[in-house]
């Protein structure tokens, strides 16, 4: 029979065959039996057992033949097993673990939840919610335990936040790869310590930089988990807080403006905080009027613009020198947000000037971070940090997974 071919082809039953097919309501049922020359296997060890006892029935959801459903049902034995010197249920090659579901759909489910939410998967293969996320789970439990991370000397540290009321999860990532690493609740030192220790002493020790943002949670961890490393902070994180500081000085200053005077200043927002060769024709115009009328904004715009070139700093000294130089500039400016700014560089000067050391950035973390929110837009969010660091690992893991002999086009 055609159906029991297609089956055999997409199912992995070395030492069973098929007793039966048959249609029941709107699925199709078919019956497994061992071979008559079978020899059943320990579920634990795979190792040869002697037969102690059948149990009863167990229904398994198998990948629809056009659009039906199918139901493989098999009554498995009780084997005792040397080698573990217990008794267990039998291995059956086509089960993904103790889920009710073979092997090729639960990779069937959990290659389209890459793509689509995982609700509107369970829709098109007629089956739970609940039944694509033990999928997803299987796959992501398969991968994680035979990646290899042994090969990994750089790594970046960003959070995201997982819902109002900051709800964040840490992500770690490789920054050789851009693959996700880990993923864990919080952003407080416990956090990142829980993934070192997660990453364990010889995979840290090999270590060479890591790239994270000025948060002191993280710089604690790192510095009593990995004090070998070299801490380079985020050049990205650092041209953000810069300009958060000049759009500080823009809210300042509308606050302080006489009523009538406010309007010179309204609508402004991404003059300042825009790359000058980004401005529009009419937003130059702008910028140019502006900057006739000695504002503070305009000030602190000049100072933003100059901290370019410290970036071009041929080596560390040159850096450090540049830095020296701006710090004094922006001091005298008196703008107390640039003040601030210009003190938060000199508190971490070592860890920023150590980009010229090891020019490491986590520009592709902020780019898998977005992905993060894409994938959780997606879902139209997740009830639970479980869920959501799952779907994490599983569409940017980059994890191995399991064999089919079934293919999903």
């Amino acid at each position: 029979m055609l159906v029991e071919q297609l089956i055999r082809e997409t199912l992995e039953m070395q030492g069973f065959r098929i007793e039966s097919v048959k249609k029941a309501g709107s699925e199709l049922v078919v019956t497994l039996v061992p071979d008559l020359r079978y020899h059943p296997r320990c579920g634990v060890c795979n190792s040869p057992g002697d037969y102690r006892d059948t149990l009863s029935e167990r229904r398994f959801r198998h990948v629809p033949l056009w659009a039906i459903p199918v139901t493989l049902v098999y009554a498995p034995c009780r084997v005792t097993c040397p080698e573990c010197r217990s008794v267990h249920v039998e291995s059956m090659p086509w089960a993904a673990g103790k889920k009710r579901l073979t092997r090729a759909f639960a990779v069937a489910l959990a290659s389209w939840a890459k793509s689509l939410p995982w609700l509107q998967v369970a829709r098109q293969f007629q089956c739970s919610w609940c039944t694509v996320a033990a999928a997803v789970a299987y796959v992501v439990a398969f991968g994680l335990s035979r990646r290899d991370l042994s090969c990994i000397t750089h790594i970046g540290i960003d959070e995201i936040s997982r819902q109002k009321g900051h709800v964040y999860l840490t992500n770690v990532y490789d920054l050789r790869t851009g693959t996700l690493i880990w993923s864990g609740e919080g952003r407080t030192r416990d956090t990142l310590s829980a993934f070192f220790d997660f990453f364990g002493p010889e995979r840290t020790a090999r270590l060479v930089g890591i790239c994270c943002d000025m948060w002191p949670s993280y710089i604690e961890a790192i510095k009593t988990k990995a004090p070998q490393v070299t801490l380079v902070f985020d050049k990205f994180h650092i041209v953000r807080q810069l300009t958060e500081a000049v759009d500080k000085v823009r809210r300042q200053e509308v606050a302080e403006k006489e009523q009538e005077h406010k309007g010179v200043l309204a609508g402004t927002r991404y003059i300042w905080l825009k790359n000058p060769w980004n401005l529009t024709d009419r937003q130059k115009a702008s910028l140019s009027f502006l900057e006739t009328l000695n504002l503070k904004i305009h000030r602190a715009y000049l100072l933003k613009e100059s901290f370019r070139d410290f970036w071009q700093s041929a080596t560390r000294d040159a850096a450090a020198k540049f830095m020296e130089h701006w710090f004094g500039l922006a001091m005298e400016s008196k703008i107390k947000p640039m003040q601030d700014f210009a003190l938060l560089l000199k508190r971490h000067e070592e860890n920023i000037l150590s980009y010229f050391d090891m020019p490491i950035s986590n520009g592709a973390v902020e780019g898998l971070n977005n992905k993060a929110k894409v994938i959780s837009h997606r879902a139209y969010g997740f009830r639970s940090a479980k869920n959501y660091i799952l779907n994490l690992y599983h569409c940017m893991g980059r994890l191995p997974m399991p064999t089919s002999l079934h293919r999903f086009a």
